[in-house]
C-alpha cells in the first residue's frame, strides 16, 4: 500500500492533457444583442469545437450550452456562435468551451439582451462607448521612427465606465500595404488587432457594433473603385458581430439596431464612394443613391426618441479639407433637406477618422440643430483640426480634443423627458467635457416620447 502511495505522488496532478485556454487566440467578443438572442464571437489557434455555456447571474442552475461550432482554416478558425431563447432584460454569466473542456479567462465575462420596456415603463437608462482610430503597432510592417500606435490602457478604462454597447466608429484597424492587396493579408491585420491583450476584457463584455472607414477597407482613402471591396468585405463580416451587412440587392456594411428608445443607423461610407477628388456631378456621392434612400426611409419609418446615425466620416464639417461629406454636396443637401421636409426628428450623428474629438451644432433655420459627435482617436496618432478648420464655427466651445480619447453616451430620463448625455474621457480615463441634449431640443415632443413608450 505504502509502495502504490509513493508511486501516486509521482504521478503529475490529474488535468486535461491539453490546457483548453491555450487553444484561443481572440475573444470570446460579443455582438449584437435583441431580447431574446445573443451573438459571440471566438477565434481560435487551430481547428477545434466551441461552444458557449451561459446561464442567468441569479440562477447559475439554470446553465444551457450552445451547439457546437467547428473552426476551420478557410474561415480563419472562427466560430460564430449565438445564444438563442433568452429571457429579456436579463444578464448572463457565460464561459467559452473548446473541444467540450473550459476555456479559463482571468477576467468576468457576462452578457445582457434588450429590455422589453415597450407599453410596461419608462425606457431604459443605458450607456454606449464610442471611439475611432485603433492602431496597435506590429513593428515589421510599421513605418519606421516612432511608433504609431500606443495608450492601450484606453480599454480597460472604456471597461470601467461600464457602457452597455460600444460602437466602433471606423478605423477600427489599419490595413498596411503588405495587407489590402491579400484577402488573406487583410485577415491577418484583423487577427492581429482582435488578439491584443487590453482588449480581451472590454470585448467579452460589451456589446459591439462597428461601422468602417478607409483604413479597415482598404488603402488610404480608398473608394469603391478599390478591386478587393469584395474580399474586404467578406473579412468585415468575418470578424464583426452586426446584426445585418447591407440589402440582398445592394452589398455593404451598413445596417441597423435598436437599444432602448434609440435607433442605430450604420452606414457604409466606402462600398459606393466616389473619389472625394472626382469631378461635382449630380451623381458624386458617398453613401451611394440606393443607400441614402435606405437611410431616409429607415429615418422615416423610425419611432426611437433618438435616431442616432453612425458614418466614419464626418457628415457636417463645412470645410473641403478632409474627406467628409462637404466634397459630395448634393448627396450631403439631399439627406439635410430629407430630414427638413419629412419632418423627422431626433438625429444626432457620430462619426470618427479625423484623430481629434469635436462636437459640432448645425444650426438650421425653422428646424432644431443637428449635432455631430466626433470621437478619435483610440491608440492611433493624434492631430488637430488646421487653417479654417481651427475655428470651425460649428464647433460646441471646449469640446475640441486633441489627445486619445473615447465616447460615453448617456441616454436617461423618464420617456417625457429623456436627456443624451454625451462625454469625451482622454484614455486615462479622465472626464474632459460633457455636453446635454434633451429630447426636446431635438423637436421631439413630450407627446411624442408617450407614444413611443
Amino acid at each position: 500500500m505504502r509502495k502504490l502511495l509513493v508511486v501516486l505522488a509521482l504521478l503529475p496532478a490529474c488535468r486535461p492533457a491539453l490546457d483548453v485556454s491555450d487553444l484561443l487566440a481572440a475573444g470570446p467578443m460579443l455582438g449584437y444583442s435583441t431580447h431574446r438572442e445573443v451573438f459571440i464571437w471566438v477565434q481560435t489557434r487551430r481547428p477545434a469545437r466551441v461552444q458557449i455555456r451561459y446561464w442567468p447571474e441569479e440562477k447559475p442552475g439554470f446553465a444551457r450550452t450552445t451547439r457546437p461550432v467547428p473552426t476551420a482554416v478557410e474561415e480563419d478558425l472562427i466560430a460564430h456562435l449565438r445564444a438563442w431563447n433568452l429571457e429579456p432584460g436579463v444578464r448572463y454569466k457565460y464561459r467559452v468551451l473548446i473541444n467540450g473542456a473550459q476555456a479559463e479567462l482571468p477576467y468576468p465575462t457576462r452578457f445582457q439582451t434588450e429590455p422589453l420596456w415597450q407599453w410596461r415603463r419608462d425606457p431604459p437608462e443605458f450607456s454606449v462607448a464610442i471611439g475611432s482610430c485603433t492602431y496597435i503597432n506590429d513593428p515589421p510592417f510599421d513605418r519606421p521612427g516612432e511608433p504609431y500606435g500606443g495608450g492601450y490602457e484606453i480599454f480597460g478604462n472604456i471597461l470601467r465606465q461600464l457602457p452597455d454597447l460600444m460602437l466602433w466608429l471606423g478605423d477600427n484597424v489599419y490595413l498596411r500595404e503588405v495587407d489590402w492587396s491579400s484577402p488573406g493579408q487583410m485577415a491577418y491585420r484583423y487577427a492581429h488587432t482582435r488578439r491584443t491583450p487590453e482588449m480581451q476584457p472590454l470585448l467579452a463584455n460589451v456589446h459591439n457594433y462597428a461601422v468602417w472607414d478607409d483604413h479597415d477597407y482598404g488603402p488610404n482613402n480608398s473608394d469603391r473603385s478599390f478591386a478587393l471591396k469584395g474580399a474586404s468585405l467578406e473579412v468585415f463580416q468575418r470578424y464583426w458581430g452586426n446584426p445585418s451587412y447591407g440589402l440582398p440587392e445592394l452589398a455593404g456594411t451598413f445596417g441597423h439596431f435598436s437599444w432602448g428608445d434609440a435607433d442605430f443607423f450604420l452606414l457604409d461610407d466606402r462600398t459606393h464612394r466616389h473619389p472625394s477628388s472626382a469631378p461635382e456631378a449630380q451623381g458624386k456621392a458617398m453613401w451611394g443613391l440606393a443607400q441614402t434612400d435606405w437611410l431616409i426611409d429607415a429615418l422615416t419609418a423610425s419611432r426611437a426618441t433618438f435616431k442616432i446615425v453612425a458614418n466614419g466620416s464626418q457628415i457636417l464639417n463645412p470645410f473641403p479639407g478632409a474627406e467628409n461629406s462637404i466634397r459630395f454636396p448634393a448627396e450631403r443637401q439631399r439627406l439635410l433637406d430629407a430630414l427638413l421636409e419629412r419632418g423627422i426628428e431626433g438625429v444626432v450623428l457620430l462619426s470618427g477618422d479625423r484623430h481629434f474629438t469635436e462636437l459640432q451644432k448645425l444650426e438650421r433655420p425653422g428646424a432644431y440643430p443637428l449635432y455631430e459627435y466626433t470621437s478619435s482617436p483610440l491608440t492611433s496618432g493624434v492631430s488637430a483640426p488646421r487653417g479654417e478648420e481651427a475655428s470651425n464655427p460649428q464647433r460646441v466651445e471646449g469640446t475640441l480634443l486633441k489627445e486619445r480619447n473615447f465616447g460615453i453616451l448617456t441616454l436617461s430620463g423618464p420617456a417625457d423627458e429623456r436627456v443624451l448625455t454625451l462625454k469625451a474621457f482622454n484614455s486615462a480615463g479622465e472626464l474632459r467635457w460633457e455636453h446635454r441634449i434633451s429630447a426636446g431640443e431635438l423637436g421631439v415632443s413630450r407627446q411624442d416620447a408617450k407614444s413611443a413608450k
